[in-house]
């Protein structure tokens, strides 16, 4: 074999082998059994060659071709190559959808089938209303909106309305210089205003520190409290109270009792009178002898006695003084 032939030979293995690998890489498989249907869209907006077509979630084809049909209105024909054993009917329907990213694939939707297809027949079509479609058309109605908000905005700053924003603007630009004329003309007020209320701030960060002492204290107050016997305590205080509240008892009992010392001492009468009236003439004795000493001591040097006569005055419990003539005897030796 001469060298012109085998370079021709290796020029169309070459060309061949360049053909298959392009189309695998576009997804197509010159050398695969796998039937190809067609179906057609009014636009095809992110679907490209090579995309998926999904059967239940799982990839059974892709899209092998895309063809515009100026003499159908400019729709678009798309050729959809299926593996062998996938079974599309008169009923099934292949439907267009996008993802979040705006890609758009293909989806088989199975039917009951009055008739089977065995390739090269066009699929019945639907189309879902993208993710981006949606957007675009919530866009078209805000932006509508916004328009029509803008406009009666315009409409409503006239002239008058707009001079009106300007004079409020000038007052509130000239309000503020007159505040930063009054903060500047009063600062040292406001600097002697900051340095007190650092003063005041570091007086109650001490009396902060004392409080924190005397809260301290009663927290110890509390715990010793809680440790002391105070229950033994009270419950001794309250049988002492209730000793001496008997012993009251019994005291004021005794006074009431009419039968005893002290009962007729208080509610005796005639004892009182009595005793009022042995204390009258111990006053009167006292008194008698104060005034009348030799009438009750006597001195005899030389003996002998004579008898002298004793006047004696008592006051009876009425009331009345009654007088006795008593007759006194002396001794010749000297008494007392």
């Amino acid at each position: 074999m001469s060298k012109e032939i085998k370079v021709g030979l290796l020029a169309v293995v070459a060309l061949v082998a360049l053909a298959i690998g392009f189309n695998f890489l576009r997804g197509s498989n010159l050398l695969s059994s796998d039937r190809t249907y067609y179906a057609i869209y009014p636009k095809v907006d992110g679907l490209n060659v090579g995309a998926p077509v999904i059967l239940n979630g799982i990839k059974v084809g892709q899209v092998k071709n895309l063809e515009l049909q100026p003499n159908q209105g400019n729709s678009i024909k798309a050729s959809l190559e299926l593996e062998k054993g996938i079974t599309l009917g008169d009923s099934t329907q292949a439907g267009l959808s996008g993802s979040l990213l705006g890609s758009k694939t293909i989806t088989l939707l199975l039917g009951k089938n009055s008739k089977e297809f065995s390739g090269g027949e066009t699929l019945k079509t639907t189309t879902a209303v993208s993710i981006t479609d949606m957007v675009q058309a919530r866009a078209t109605v805000l932006l509508d909106t916004v328009n029509s908000t803008l406009s009666h905005i315009n409409g409503f700053l006239n002239k008058d309305a707009q001079t009106n924003i300007q004079g409020t603007l000038v007052g509130a630009r000239q309000s503020t210089q007159a505040l930063q004329s009054l903060i500047e003309s009063n600062q040292a007020n406001i600097n002697q205003i900051t340095r007190n209320l650092a003063q005041m701030s570091a007086a109650l960060n001490k009396s902060t520190a004392k409080l924190d002492r005397i809260a301290n204290n009663f927290s110890q107050l509390s715990d010793s409290l809680k440790a002391a016997p105070i229950g033994p305590t009270m419950r001794n205080l309250n049988a002492t109270m209730a000793e001496a509240q008997t012993s009251l008892k019994g005291v004021s009992t005794a006074l009431n009792d009419k039968k005893g010392s002290l009962g007729k001492l208080i509610n005796d009468s005639l004892l009182y009178n009595n005793l009022n009236s042995t204390a009258a003439s111990a006053d009167a004795l006292l008194a008698d002898m104060k005034a009348n000493p030799k009438d009750y001591v006597h001195f005899s040097v030389f003996g002998g006695g004579k008898s002298k006569v004793k006047k004696e005055t008592t006051t009876q419990p009425d009331g009345t003084k009654k007088t006795e003539v008593k007759k006194v005897n002396t001794t010749s030796a000297l008494t007392n």
